[in-house]
């Protein structure tokens, strides 16, 4: 599915920032220490082995690496796929907006969307009117087809789970709303290549941070929200 529909706007969703760990002490000045003479050369110690998470082959692991528009600090979530790590409410959410988007028909994401205060986020800019008629002035077709299209491809791609322990704790499709464009795999450049065009991907590394749709999932299984733009 190409891009077009980006809906753009004022702020960008928060992903989890870390605090960068002391940088290791070394030679100041930029001057090499010298040895004593006569003094034995030191044996280089042995690098010590870091646990990690296994990762499927082509995958990022979990890094520090500048992130969005360029911040140092950022870490990048691990990518996940298995959706049997979910908590049973989200991943029953999940399955539920599947079917909806698998169905053609736009009228059954109406009971997931909710209302009022707790209603899905739908445009960061806000709507008049009904949700539903919402997302269909978003498709093209007019229909809501594309649009259930777009849902289905964000759903199906790898998901990343941020803000974990705090209030805003959320499970996100797509991944690459939390990895750097520069930091994609080929792999993973092909995947993003089902939801944009390579002039949307160029757009996208010049603005330092994925733009089109994604999707939140709380623990709790609340449709948080669906939304495109920055």
């Amino acid at each position: 599915m190409r891009a077009g529909l980006a809906l753009m706007a004022p702020a960008l969703l928060c992903v989890v920032l870390l605090t960068a760990g002391p940088a290791s002490a070394g030679p100041r000045n930029g001057l090499t220490a010298q040895a004593e003479p006569g003094a034995k050369p030191q044996e280089a110690a042995p690098e010590a082995k870091q646990p990690g998470n296994a990762a499927t082959a082509g995958e990022n692991t979990p890094g520090r690496t500048p992130g969005p528009n360029g911040n140092p600090e950022y870490r990048i979530p691990e990518i996940r796929r298995d959706l049997s790590i979910l908590p049973f409410a989200a991943r029953r959410m999940h399955e539920l907006l599947v079917e909806a988007a698998r169905s053609g028909d736009i009228e059954k994401l109406r009971p997931y969307i909710g209302s009022g205060d707790d209603v899905t986020l739908l445009s960061f800019g806000g709507f008049e009117g009904d949700p539903i008629d919402f997302l269909k002035s978003l498709s093209g077709d007019g229909e809501g087809h594309e649009i259930l299209a777009i849902l289905l491809e964000v759903l199906e791609a790898g998901f990343v789970h941020v803000e974990e322990g705090t209030p805003n704790e959320m499970y996100v499709w797509p991944y690459f709303y939390a990895v750097p464009a520069d930091n994609l795999t080929p792999p993973q450049r092909v995947e993003l290549f089902e939801l944009l065009t390579y002039g949307d991907y160029e757009e996208m590394k010049a603005f330092g941070a994925y733009f089109f749709y994604r999707t939140g999932i709380t623990p709790q299984g609340r449709w948080r929200f669906f939304v495109a733009g920055d």
